[in-house]
């Protein structure tokens, strides 16, 4: 992720686990077989070269499977929420969602995102992911 996304992202979360650390078997192959999957979410609202929207609903304990993010992207949250996501690095966070909060992202050329989502709370996560332009390899 770009650096600005990165000192972002520590504002809205905490790191649970590195270095794979209670990762399952079944885990590291999701991670393996959807490396390069982009369905960043469940609903796919708009679809242009340009810009991608998804919508994204979990019930409590529900997931959203293993998805690479290589274009630029924007989260927007629509409920409160706390959800744990496990990351292409080992990384295990816990993230706190707060209703209207947004958080950007940014890749430089050769970098993404690769992570899953799973809804650890009591109530429906629900959120849009906007993601912008072609990725680094367009620019």
């Amino acid at each position: 992720m770009g650096t600005d996304s990165a000192a972002a992202l520590s504002l809205v979360n905490t790191v649970v686990a590195e270095a794979f650390d209670r990762w399952s078997p079944p885990l590291h192959k999701e991670f393996e077989t959807n490396t390069h999957r982009d369905q960043c979410g469940q609903t796919l609202l708009h679809d242009a070269p340009e810009l991608r929207i998804w919508q994204t609903r979990l019930d409590p304990g529900e997931r959203l499977p293993v998805h690479r993010h290589e274009r630029d992207y924007v989260w927007i949250a629509l409920t409160h929420g706390t959800a744990r996501q496990h990351e292409g690095d080992g990384t295990s966070r816990e993230i706190s969602f707060e209703r209207g909060r947004t958080q950007y992202f940014t890749f430089d050329e050769g970098q993404h995102h690769l992570h899953d989502l799973r809804n650890i709370g009591d109530e429906p996560l629900s959120f849009l992911t906007v993601e912008t332009g072609g990725g680094a390899a367009a620019r």
